[in-house]
């Protein structure tokens, strides 16, 4: 029997690798699917591939354990310019996919996905999967019941979410990604929360205005519906606005703060 791993540098497929680790389970290979938005450009979050690329992997190769890296052969930039030719739209055929059309993750099902399963594909019969569901998710874990070939590590440790979490605290090993957002996923992501937008933009400005140049294509879609039903020309407006907000905020508190000290003295 071959043990194999699907890590997504979440808090449970690393507290899953953790709990391997420290029990002396089998564990023959990581795999971990890497979209990327270009042929050198990763989908991953800057501070979420260094973590996996630089801090996790040496360390898991450390205690004996093979990584792989996995790519399909598209990237976002693959699918945002591949022609529409079928649409029951006349008018959007021949132009440019685009950014979705809808708040669905297409990273998933054209990038992600396919790579994992053509591996899961090449794997004979004899491979038990780790998968990283904890207890306090009943409906997920109906599933690996019901599988011979997948079995949960948090489950037959009795680990919940929250304890899974505070294992890659007590191993350093919790993604950076969790200061600012639930879960991880694509910084070009379309189903993002306004505070994971805020971060891509305040603090990796180049990808933003990768974002911004591509708003300005000629699409199938013309409403750029990707980034929570708005376009991201709009957003960037409203977070200019918020930022001009704060300065004045800021400025009109520190007067205010100034004017007390001088009534005091």
């Amino acid at each position: 029997m071959k043990y194999i791993t699907s890590w997504s540098g979440g808090k449970d497929s690393t507290a899953s690798i953790i709990l391997a680790h420290e029990n002396n389970e089998p564990l023959d290979l990581i795999i971990f699917s890497e979209v990327m938005f270009d042929k050198n450009i990763s989908g991953e979050l800057p501070e979420h591939i260094d973590f996996i690329k630089n801090k996790c992997i040496p360390l898991f190769e450390s205690w004996g354990y093979e990584v792989k890296i996995l790519h399909s052969k598209n990237t976002y930039i693959d699918l945002f310019y591949r022609m529409v030719k079928k649409s029951k739209i006349e008018s959007r055929n021949g132009k440019i996919r685009g950014f979705p059309m809808n708040m669905g993750c297409h990273m998933n099902s054209n990038a992600k996905i396919p790579p994992i399963r053509e591996f899961w594909k090449s794997q004979d019969e004899n491979v038990m999967q780790y998968v990283g569901i904890a207890i306090d998710e009943p409906l997920r874990l109906d599933r690996v019941v019901q599988s011979e070939n997948q079995t949960s590590l948090l489950q037959k440790y009795g680990y919940t979410e929250q304890m899974a979490k505070n294992k890659c605290i007590e191993y350093d090993l919790l993604s950076p990604i969790y200061e600012f957002a639930n879960r991880g996923g694509c910084w070009f992501c379309p189903n993002q929360k306004m505070q994971e937008l805020r971060h891509l933009r305040d603090n990796h400005r180049e990808l933003w205005n990768k974002l911004i140049l591509l708003s300005k294509e000629d699409c199938a879609n013309p409403y750029f519906n990707t980034f929570r039903k708005t376009t991201v020309d709009d957003l960037e407006e409203q977070f200019m606005w918020e930022d001009k907000q704060m300065t004045i905020f800021d400025y009109e508190k520190e007067n205010i703060s100034e004017v007390k000290n001088e009534t005091v003295t």
